[in-house]
């Protein structure tokens, strides 16, 4: 994407309602029961899974892949993506306000470290030490 081109957000609501379009214009949503989707969208994990298998650990932003491979890999996630909308429709969750909501209970569960002023950073513990040496 050019540096001067806008990114176009999409919301969670216009994709189900894109879903729902296309599988009603294809006669699909008597197949689209909880169960087949989640199937479905398991057998993309696992193709999704496939791109990463055999490459060991990659670098973030994926600088050493071929631009053939990264589209090969948005298209994987995006139909991961799109069944669990799908999925998250035809059981009548807002998967939006769920996932607001975990991450919510999540920074309960999980509280960020609090900091000050001489307790900072991963050395701190090294900094404690060289105070009680000298």
């Amino acid at each position: 994407m050019d540096m001067g081109e806008e990114k176009e957000v999409v919301s969670l609501g216009t994709l189900s309602k894109k879903m729902d379009d296309f599988a009603k214009a294809r006669d699909w949503e008597k197949y689209h029961s909880p169960r087949n989707l989640l199937l479905a969208m398991v057998g993309e994990v696992g193709e999704l899974s496939e791109i990463f298998q055999w490459r060991g650990e990659v670098e973030r932003g994926l600088p050493d892949w071929k631009e053939e491979d990264k589209v090969h890999l948005g298209e994987e996630l995006s139909d991961v993506l799109l069944y669990l909308v799908r999925l998250s429709d035809v059981c009548g969750v807002d998967l939006g306000k769920a996932a607001l909501r975990k991450l919510d209970l999540n920074a309960i569960k999980y509280p960020a470290p609090k900091h000050t002023d001489h307790c900072v950073g991963e050395h701190s513990s090294d900094n404690a030490k060289l105070t009680e040496d000298n």
